[in-house]
């Protein structure tokens, strides 16, 4: 996003409070973080109270906590557990029922979900991401119905990062933190005393039609310096650098190299690193009956590449070692991604080494295949 100085707005956490009531109004269901279970979570809000106002994270690898913050910022936070992708690509989604009465059977698909979403407060890297979901969930011939019916009806409010968190390295990927495109409107929160207050930009006619009912006035020269400040002081000091010259091409020249069973013999083959990742698309299905034996349904569930069953094919799984599973999943999201759509399927936010267990880290594992390639 740029800041040009003759669109961008100043809007203050009232006038916050009343895009969100804006967006209700509109029929919007509106999404947004606030803290939760000892984390910042995506979840129903409808006012600014809701928001995680002066908390901030710790993150490094295989660990996360929240602490208090010196200021009352709303979004002084990197990123937590959650990413959109579980509201529009839901961990589960039922994808047909079917009753049975005497000789007859009927056969009912679900309907998608038409309630129009506002996600609030998604940061560049998450953009991208929403992006790369696009591609592989709407291109082609097999479009998923589901996420394009959630797709068609979402408002975006984008916020530039002005923290960055201990495992973010959305730099190297050319994520962030800077928000680009695909967004409604977006904010630039300015570290000042007393209430938070943001810069403000719309990227869209619908954008720019809710900024009409809500208060807000031009930002000034100083407040837009001020925002451009914060967000290249985070792209400064990311937690993590991913070298990504010729990324591809290092990883598929050394499918055998000796780090894939270094880090397989720590590797607990949970699933959480795809769990957590804003990108990763795969899904199983799985069929269930009530006691009657009268209904029936096909659900739509997350599935994980790390799961021995994943990879099953008559006869067995092609790849039954923790070391094979690793290796599919980092050559898959930073290699092959770009043969099958175009891009990385690695936006940088750092998720995976985050909520890893046993602290595995991608950007780690990358530089000691590079440091030891012959190539």
């Amino acid at each position: 996003m740029s800041l040009e100085p003759q669109s961008a707005q100043l809007l203050t956490s009232e006038g916050l409070d009343q895009l969100l009531k804006a967006l209700r109004r509109g029929g919007y269901r509106t999404v947004g973080p606030t803290v939760r279970e000892g984390v910042i979570a995506y979840e129903d809000i409808d006012s600014v109270e809701h928001l995680p106002r002066g908390w901030t994270e710790e993150q490094s690898g295989g660990h996360y906590r929240l602490r208090r913050r010196e200021d009352d910022a709303l979004f002084g936070y990197a990123v937590g557990p959650h990413s959109w992708k579980a509201f529009l690509h839901p961990p589960r989604q039922r994808l047909w029922r079917a009753r049975g009465d005497g000789d007859t059977v009927q056969i009912e698909r679900e309907s998608p979900d038409r309630q129009p979403l506002a996600l609030i407060g998604v940061r560049a890297c998450e953009l991208q991401a929403v992006a790369i979901q696009d591609k592989v969930l709407l291109g082609g011939a097999y479009g998923d119905p589901h996420y394009r019916a959630r797709r068609a009806d979402t408002f975006i409010v984008a916020v530039n990062c002005t923290v960055a968190g201990g495992t973010c390295f959305c730099v190297s990927m050319d994520c962030g933190p800077n928000v680009a495109t695909g967004f409604d409107l977006a904010l630039t929160e300015l570290a000042a005393a007393g209430l938070p207050a943001f810069v403000l930009q719309s990227g869209t006619p619908a954008g720019r039609k809710v900024l009409e009912e809500i208060p807000h006035r031009p930002a000034t020269e100083s407040e837009i310096a001020a925002a451009r400040a914060r967000v290249q002081q985070t792209a400064q000091h990311m937690g993590r650098q991913m070298p990504v010259e010729s990324l591809p091409q290092l990883l598929l020249r050394n499918l055998e190299h000796p780090r894939w069973r270094e880090v397989a013999d720590r590797c607990l083959a949970c699933g959480n690193c795809t769990m957590v990742c804003p990108t990763c698309f795969c899904t199983t299905v799985e069929d269930s009956s009530d006691l009657s034996g009268q209904e029936t349904s096909r659900t739509q569930r997350w599935d994980s590449c790390f799961a021995v069953d994943f990879a099953y094919l008559h006869g067995g799984s092609v790849r039954q070692s923790a070391r094979a599973r690793y290796r599919q999943w980092m050559t898959h999201k930073l290699a092959t991604w770009h043969l099958q759509f175009g891009s990385s399927g690695c936006v940088g936010c750092g998720r995976c080494i985050t909520w890893c267990p046993v602290g595995i880290d991608i950007t780690e594992e990358v530089n000691a295949i590079r440091a030891s390639d012959p190539g």
